[in-house]
Formats: structure tokens, sequence, C-alpha cells
């Protein structure tokens, strides 16, 4: 057994969200070290993995590749990982279900720990914009990604002057009236139909808000759990000795886009996918 192998954290289970490959904003290299450090007997990926809907920048660093062979890797060494679609990556969503080795892909999972059922899927069921207007939610996915690149324009200064990193749509979230409302109606729609369907534990993706805490209701309470993502919180999921936890990565993000030989064509990367999975 090497150093690494002993140093590897082991848990049964670990979900993590709204990684966002291909993007600027994706803190790939803060996931890459955070997934060197464990070692779950059950990895989920809930959602917006891959962001399939920005492949057209033709932005996908090595960085970004590395978190795909650690993966990779992971399932060799006996990690079974659950892709659960989203809607960055919903291109996907036409292969699930499907299953090779270790690996799985599907558009929920269903899972019972310590008694309790679990019901784990993105999320973005519950966004009209998606389903609707489906060019106003890009709209919106293009303007977060600036946002993030602004973001991390300012954070270089912040840096520089030593002072702390400021989020800016973690302002924006917290003080716009409809940004508010929007995260607390989700995760209250959430946990309404959890309870309808017997559920005592959901966990969600896609709003990039990591949280943890009973919802109750007059039918009945769910613990609401989301993974957050890892382009501003960097936070994963922890399944451990029958606790939950929120684990927050610390990282220094990155203030540069990676050199260009360091790119690869992503669309490449969607024609391999298409390979790999069998048309349903």
């Amino acid at each position: 057994m090497s150093v690494s192998d002993v140093e590897k954290r082991k848990l049964p289970l670990v979900i993590i969200s709204d990684v966002h490959l291909g993007t600027f904003g994706c803190q790939a290299k803060a996931l890459h070290a955070y997934l060197k450090s464990i070692a779950p007997d059950m990895l989920v990926l809930n959602g917006d993995i891959i962001d399939i809907w920005q492949f057209r920048k033709s932005y996908f660093p090595k960085s970004h590749l590395k978190v795909l062979k650690r993966l990779f890797q992971m399932a060799a060494e006996g990690t079974r990982i659950v892709y659960v679609t989203g809607n960055h990556d919903e291109a996907l969503r036409r292969f699930a279900p499907f299953k090779l080795d270790q690996i799985e892909l599907v558009n929920k999972k269903i899972l019972t720990l310590n008694g309790q059922n679990v019901w784990i899927f993105h999320g973005d069921i519950f966004d009209a914009s998606v389903h609707h207007s489906k060019w106003i939610a890009r709209l919106g996915g293009w303007g977060y990604d600036a946002l993030i690149r602004l973001n991390t324009l300012i954070n270089h200064g912040m840096t520089f002057m030593g002072k702390e990193r400021y989020s800016l749509s973690g302002k924006i979230k917290s003080s716009v009236k409809k940004a508010v409302k929007w995260i607390g109606d989700f995760e209250q729609t959430a946990a309404e139909l959890a309870i309808e369907q017997n559920y005592q534990v959901v966990i969600c993706g896609h709003i990039h808000q990591p949280a943890q805490r009973i919802i109750e209701t007059e039918q009945g309470k769910v613990l609401y759990l989301n993974a957050g993502d890892w382009v501003e919180n960097c936070t994963a999921l922890e399944f451990n000795e029958g606790q939950w936890q929120i684990y927050k990565h610390d990282f220094a993000p990155s203030t540069q886009m990676e050199e260009p030989e360091a790119m690869i064509d992503p669309k490449d990367l969607y024609y391999l996918l298409q390979n790999v999975m069998p048309s349903s």
C-alpha cells in the first residue's frame, strides 16, 4: 500500500454537483486535489459535471481533463461512480439508464441509508426557465460565467492587497429579493415532493447553494441537502458513520486562464462520449 493510499479518507458515500467542466469558472485543480484525498465506496456526481451547453467556447484545459481521468481511476480502484444528469449535461439524458462496470448513468438515484429513503436528483426540474425558455436559461449560464470572470479579476486585486476574496454572485443572491425567494422556493418544493413520496432525505444540486437543514410541512419533515458547487463554494456532501456533513475545500482560486496549448476541443470529448454510450 502506497503512502497516498494511507492518506486517503475512507468514506461510504460522497456527493458533488455543479462542477461545470469546460467553463472558465470551474475550480478543476481544487476538485482534483479533493478527489485524490478520498476513497469513497460510492461517489455520486449530481448533475452539471460536464458543461455541454458551453462547449462551443472550445475551452477544456488539461486540469479539467485530469478530473475526468481521476474519476475513471477511482472507478478502477473500486469506487462506484453514479452520474446523475443535470440541465447543463442534459445531452446525456437520452443514454440513461446505462451501466458499465463501476460507472452508472441515471437521471435520478434512490438509496436506502440507515433505514431512510434517500432521493437524489439534480433539481432543474423545478426551473421553469430551463424547460420553457431554454435560450433564456443558456443566456443566464453565459452571464454567470462572465460574472465569474469579472469576479476572478476582482479577487486577483483583493489578494494583491492582502484582503479576503469577494463573491459577486453570492452578494447578488443574498441581496436580490427574487434570488433569495427563488432559492427558498426551490428548497421548499424539493422538500414537499420528497415528503409526499415518503423520502426522509432529499439531495439536490443546481442552485450552487450548499445546504443541510430539516424542512417541515403539515405532512411531515425531511432532511434537505444540497452539495453546492465547484465554481465558487468548492463543497461536497459526505456521509460517514451515519451522519451527513458539508465538506468545504480550502482552495486558492485560479486568476488566469490556462495556456492555449493545454486545451483540447471539447466537441471531441462529446463525440467520444456519444461513441462510448449506446444509443437508446
